[in-house]
C-alpha cells in the first residue's frame, strides 16, 4: 500500500515594530503544521520578532526555514521590483543568514528556504533569479531545502545547482493550463469554497493532478502545501486540512527527502 506524506507550511513572523496584530494567529497555528517559514526584517519582521517566532516554532518542534523577501516593508514584499541576479543573491544570503543566527541561538537547525511574495513569483518565472536564490541558498548551507512553485523555474534551478528542491502547492489558489497559479488581479484566482480547497489538496497529494481554472486537469508535484494563518477562518481551515489529510491516510510531517 503508498504512503503518502505532506508538508504543511504557513508564513510566520511577519509583524515589526509596534505591530503585532499577527503575533496571536501566528501562535494559535503552530500546533497545526509542520513547518513555518519565518519572515527576515526585509518585507516584514524585526529582530525581536524574528526571535520570538524561532522560540515559538522550537516549542512546538516545527521545521523552521528563513522566508526572504523583497526590500518593502510598506508593500509587504508583494510589489514587483527590478533587481539583478546579483542583488538578489545578496539579500538572500543576509537573510538566511539572519535568521539562522537566531535559530542556532536557541540550539537549533535551521530546515529550508521560501522567498516571500514577488520575489517567489519573480524567481518562479526568471531563470536567472532562480539560480541566484539557488546558489545562495547552496553558498550558505547546501544541505536546506528550497521550497518553490512546483513546476517552477526556481525548482528546476535548485535540482541544476545541488539544493534540495521541494515543490510546493497551493489550498485556495487556482491553477492555469501551463501549471502556473493563476494571477490574484484575475477573476477566479481564490478558491473560497473550504470543500473546494480540501478536494484540490486531496487531489494533488494522492493523485498528482490539479484541476485548472478552465477545467483541463495538469499533472503537479505537491511535496509541502501552503496555508495562510491570518485570514478570518484560517484556524477553522487549517485544522480541518489536517484532519482530512490524516483521516485519508497522508502522513503530515515536515518535508524530508527520500
Amino acid at each position: 500500500m503508498r504512503t503518502y506524506t505532506l508538508d504543511i507550511n504557513c508564513d510566520l513572523g511577519e509583524s515589526y515594530g509596534p505591530y503585532r496584530t499577527l503575533m496571536k494567529s501566528d501562535e494559535a497555528i503552530l500546533p497545526l503544521i509542520t513547518s513555518a517559514n519565518i519572515a527576515c526584517g526585509f518585507h516584514a519582521g524585526d529582530p525581536a520578532t524574528m526571535r520570538l517566532t524561532v522560540e515559538r516554532a522550537m516549542k512546538h518542534q516545527i521545521a523552521i526555514g528563513a522566508h526572504p523577501g523583497l526590500p518593502d516593508l510598506q508593500g509587504f514584499g508583494r510589489r514587483t521590483m527590478e533587481i539583478t541576479a546579483r542583488e538578489a543573491y545578496d539579500m538572500v544570503v543576509y537573510q538566511i543568514g539572519a535568521l539562522e543566527a537566531f535559530v542556532r541561538a536557541n540550539g537549533g537547525r535551521l530546515h529550508h528556504v521560501k522567498p516571500h511574495g514577488a520575489l517567489y513569483n519573480m524567481a518562479a518565472a526568471d531563470i536567472k533569479l532562480a539560480e541566484a536564490i539557488a546558489e545562495a541558498v547552496y553558498q550558505v548551507q547546501p544541505e536546506l531545502y528550497l521550497y518553490g512553485l512546483a513546476g517552477s523555474e526556481l525548482i528546476k534551478a535548485a535540482n541544476r545547482i545541488g539544493v534540495r528542491g521541494v515543490s510546493e502547492v497551493f489550498a485556495d489558489r487556482t491553477y492555469r493550463s501551463d501549471g502556473k497559479l493563476t494571477p490574484r488581479s484575475q477573476h477566479g484566482a481564490l478558491i473560497e469554497q473550504p470543500e473546494a480547497a480540501l478536494a484540490q489538496v486531496l487531489r494533488m497529494v494522492k493523485y498528482g493532478k490539479v484541476i485548472t481554472l478552465d477545467g483541463a486537469e495538469v499533472p503537479i508535484q505537491a511535496d509541502t502545501v501552503c496555508i495562510h494563518g491570518d485570514g478570518e477562518h484560517a484556524l477553522t481551515f487549517a485544522q480541518t486540512i489536517r484532519d482530512m489529510l490524516e483521516a485519508e491516510g497522508v502522513d503530515v510531517t515536515a518535508y524530508k527527502a527520500k
